[in-house]
């Protein structure tokens, strides 16, 4: 041991402000330094011969720098090939399964499955989601999207602009035995399996202005009942106004019987959505209101019961209603869809190679 080193040891050892830990290390390595023994170090200042010779050897080792800090404890960490774990998640998938997990990747890579979703999240990873998409093939599809969209941004005057669709096959179903309410510490239950009851099918209008919604349940759904239902519209809303329907590009819609009410009545005006685009039609959202608040967990033993459950959801639902703000214009709903098109177009390209 050098004179510069003893110096350094005598400070650390004397000092007030050192941790205990590394002045205990420091007389350790200056009594060895005199030439004495593991015991009888570990007798003079109560610790265990096992703790001196690793002292002793870590400084023998490193000097200085080998008693300043402990060693990492438990096992070294393993690192993690970050490419090749967004490679294979992106671009491959297991044997005899869909997707990754956690724990497939885990096992493939050596790691944790909490590495693996660490860094799924710091890349913005998501293999367990699955979202559904339709892009939309309508040769009049930019033609009805901004006629639709204008409508919703820049509404006619002394004009309603009516949203209408079928909810249809709504079932009534009865659980095949009762189940327990919410309680502390335990979730609502109800059995997986059902009783039919029977369907009806849901007619409605939403009013893009001020969120209200005209409402009918009808046994079918064919031409017969959406007329019955245009009249519902024509009693219910006020008759010096003209009005503009968003509806589905469907055959019911277009029948001839339908085609001769709407010229005997010319201020309804039809806007049809184009195909596989029922999403520019706004009552889809008060639709799944509907099931998420009303429909999912009801308990119906009839249709005559269901029927009223509808009922009363659209008479609460207009009691306070709340209109849904379209605020995406034509032009970037557009742009979105040529993006999607452009990408199908070379996913197909690509398997006809």
């Amino acid at each position: 041991m050098s004179p510069e080193e003893e110096a350094e040891l005598t400070k650390l050892a004397r000092s007030k402000v050192t941790s205990v830990r590394l002045a205990q290390r420091a007389r350790i390595v200056l009594l060895a330094a005199k030439g004495l023994q593991n015991k009888d170090i570990a007798a003079e200042l109560g610790v265990g011969r096992v703790q001196v010779a690793r002292w002793r050897d870590r400084y023998a080792q490193e000097r200085l720098q080998g008693i300043e800090h402990d060693l990492p404890r438990g096992a070294p960490a393993v690192k993690v090939d970050v490419n090749r774990l967004v490679e294979l998640t992106t671009q491959s998938t297991p044997e005899a399964a869909t997707h990754w997990s956690t724990r497939k990747m885990g096992a493939v890579l050596g790691v944790s499955a909490s590495t693996v979703m660490r860094h799924w999240q710091a890349k913005g990873l998501k293999p367990h989601l699955l979202r559904g998409f339709k892009v939309s093939r309508d040769p009049r599809f930019v033609e009805r999207l901004e006629d639709i969209v204008g409508l919703y941004m820049s509404p006619p005057e002394h004009a309603l602009v009516l949203c209408c669709d079928e909810k249809s096959q709504v079932q009534a179903l009865d659980r095949t035995q009762p189940g327990l309410p919410l309680k502390k510490g335990r979730a609502q239950t109800m059995t997986h399996d059902y009783k039919r009851h029977g369907t009806t099918t849901l007619f409605a209008a939403l009013n893009v202005l001020d969120g209200q919604v005209i409402g009918q349940c009808q046994q079918r759904h064919t031409h017969a009942e959406w007329l019955k239902f245009l009249r519902k519209i024509d009693r219910e809303t006020p008759k010096d106004k003209t009005l503009h329907l968003v509806a589905d590009n469907y055959a019911t819609h277009k029948h001839p019987a339908v085609q001769q009410w709407l010229a005997e009545h010319p201020r309804f005006n039809m806007h049809f959505t184009p195909a596989s685009a029922s999403w520019l039609n706004m009552v889809e959202r008060f639709f799944r209101d509907l099931t998420s608040e009303r429909l999912r967990r009801g308990v119906f033993a009839s249709v005559p019961e269901l029927v009223t459950a509808i009922d009363e959801y659209v008479a609460h639902h207009n009691h306070a209603p709340k209109p849904f703000i379209w605020t995406k214009s034509a032009r970037d709903i557009l742009q979105k869809v040529i993006g999607a098109n452009q990408r199908l177009s070379s996913k197909q390209n690509k398997t006809l190679r």
